[in-house]
């Protein structure tokens, strides 16, 4: 469907957490997440030596990629803006419009609505937003088919080969990140959305009710209570279930990141060995063919309402 004739000088932002470019920049990124609050200096130096044992966060380079495939598929310019770093919300918002974009549908790169990632995207544009052009915000698209897909497709991938390796299946853990338990119990539809992201891939990959778990990952380093089971109690769980292997999705991420990179692959997997199991992960959607034609599924129907 071509929509460029029919919408105006139209385009796409893709909006994204961000990430530092390198571990010396850490500090400041952290006060950029904490709206300049600073955290208790061990925070920070833990957060540096993630990064340090990953080399970098890839997720700026993979969004600005993904941006680049999507403004290919659609024939219409896409911006990316970071919450949190370059290329900042702002940044991108001027430069649509130095370039006279009329009207924009704004996707965020978080499929599972909440006020803690999505809520701050929004706050992020309209603080930045100078009314020179219309948006149209996309809430969330946690259960958009294509995403469905595009998970199913990676984990159907990485669990064929784990189970080559394991000689017998492995229980799959589905994740999302964890918020503040106070989120949910104020009225945010994440906890719902993110369980309903993670039964309709199991239920598209047909691994059955016994055959995947669902946990929440990389909870806060500060105090309060953060939403569980922890992925930790989900691998003892399964260990006390008899598996002795375990294979991770992260449904909440759309591309690999700290929160991948460190916390599935270095620290999950260095707990489940300590465990006497082994893990896999699924490959992140990053450049996916799928991914990719779900956000422009996404941004093509939004650019045709009321057209």
């Amino acid at each position: 469907m071509d929509v460029t004739s029919k919408t105006g000088k139209a385009a796409v932002l893709l909006l994204a957490h961000g990430s530092p470019d390198s571990v010396d920049e850490v500090p400041d990124f952290l006060l950029q997440v904490t709206g300049g609050r600073p955290l208790p200096p061990q925070v920070v130096q833990e957060v540096q030596h993630r990064y340090s044992l990953i080399g970098k966060s890839p997720l700026t380079e993979l969004t600005l990629k993904q941006g680049e495939l999507l403004a290919r598929e659609l024939g219409l310019p896409v911006y990316v803006g970071m919450r949190n770093w370059k290329p900042f919300v702002a940044d991108a918002v001027r430069q649509m419009t130095a370039d006279g974009i009329e009207r924009a549908v704004v996707i965020c790169l978080a499929p599972q609505n909440s006020r803690t990632s999505v809520g701050l995207y929004r706050t992020s544009l309209n603080s930045a937003s100078n009314s020179a052009f219309a948006t149209e915000f996309v809430e969330s698209w946690h259960d958009h088919p294509l995403l469905i897909k595009a998970f199913a497709e990676r984990l159907h991938a990485g669990r064929k080969h784990a189970r080559s390796e394991m000689g017998a299946k492995v229980p799959v853990i589905f994740t999302a990140h964890s918020v503040p338990q106070r989120t949910i119990t104020e009225g945010d539809p994440y906890e719902a959305q993110a369980k309903e992201t993670a039964t309709l891939v199991a239920r598209e990959a047909a691994l059955g009710a016994d055959g995947w778990a669902f946990a929440f990952q990389s909870q806060g380093m500060s105090g309060g209570a953060w939403l569980g089971p922890t992925v930790e109690d989900t691998i003892r769980s399964l260990k006390e279930k008899g598996h002795r292997g375990v294979f991770i999705q992260p449904i909440g991420f759309l591309c690999d990141h700290v929160e991948v990179l460190y916390d599935i692959d270095i620290g999950f997997k260095q707990f489940a060995e300590k465990e006497g199991m082994r893990l896999w992960r699924a490959e992140s959607l990053n450049d996916s063919p799928l991914l990719i034609a779900a956000l422009a599924d996404i941004a093509r129907s939004r650019l045709m309402k009321g057209v």
